[in-house]
């Protein structure tokens, strides 16, 4: 069974898609455009998330900031891969990604996506996508900071994990998180900062960690977790 590229789910993501595409390139636009020559516009972004980071997403409340079709699709593989029943996402944003993951939960046989997002208004727009896509039972959109509405417990094991949140967050959320692990869960970043990668990548800290191709060629990642309880 494969309901990511069947209606009514395909067309929901299609438009979207189209939606995201309008309402962020001016903004990104933007931002390559301020940025000065050479520096890295995650750096600038990492110094703002560390003046206030709640605020600084709530300027970009109206932006999707969404995952690539193309990282979509991964999400879906990777979660009917790992035949996850359970799996949290960090930034559910407008629900593009969530859709994805909801999908691989459903044709999986079932479960749940637990979904964390800030801003309040975005987690409603989401909650109305997913139910234009007919996944809206398979996600629990928790809604505030993920440090406090993940702290205790996401409600039984976690086969996989996409983070895509506040950059500056990756690594104490995915820490939050490890006591939930099931032995070899995926964890899928997207931007992930200098500290969450090399966090992950230290193969002491219980990661087998590797580069995806995508882009912006920058922090994406993709990590099993290898402790054992």
């Amino acid at each position: 069974m494969d309901s990511l590229t069947t209606s009514p789910v395909a067309d929901v993501l299609e438009r979207l898609f189209r939606e995201a595409e309008i309402a962020d390139g001016p903004m990104i636009a933007e931002i390559l455009e301020n940025v000065e020559a050479g520096a890295d516009p995650l750096v600038e972004m990492l110094e703002a998330e560390a003046r206030d980071y709640k605020g600084l997403y709530r300027e970009v409340a109206n932006n999707f900031l969404s995952v690539s079709p193309d990282f979509g699709r991964l999400l879906y593989i990777c979660a009917r891969a790992r035949n996850a029943s359970r799996v949290v996402e960090f930034g559910t944003s407008f629900g593009i990604s969530t859709i994805h993951l909801a999908c691989a939960v459903r044709d999986s046989g079932g479960g749940v996506v637990i979904g964390t997002e800030l801003e309040s208004s975005k987690a409603a727009r989401a909650q109305d996508h997913l139910a234009a896509a007919g996944v809206a039972d398979f996600v629990d959109i928790r809604v505030g900071d993920a440090l406090d509405t993940l702290r205790d417990g996401v409600g039984g094991p976690v086969g996989l994990v996409h983070l895509d949140g506040a950059f500056s967050l990756y690594k104490p959320v995915l820490q939050l998180l490890e006591s939930h692990l099931e032995p070899n869960a995926l964890i899928l970043a997207e931007n992930g900062t200098p500290d969450y990668l090399d966090y992950v990548r230290d193969p002491s800290n219980g990661y087998v960690s590797l580069t995806l191709p995508f882009e912006p060629a920058r922090g994406n990642e993709l990590s099993v977790f290898t402790r054992q309880a």
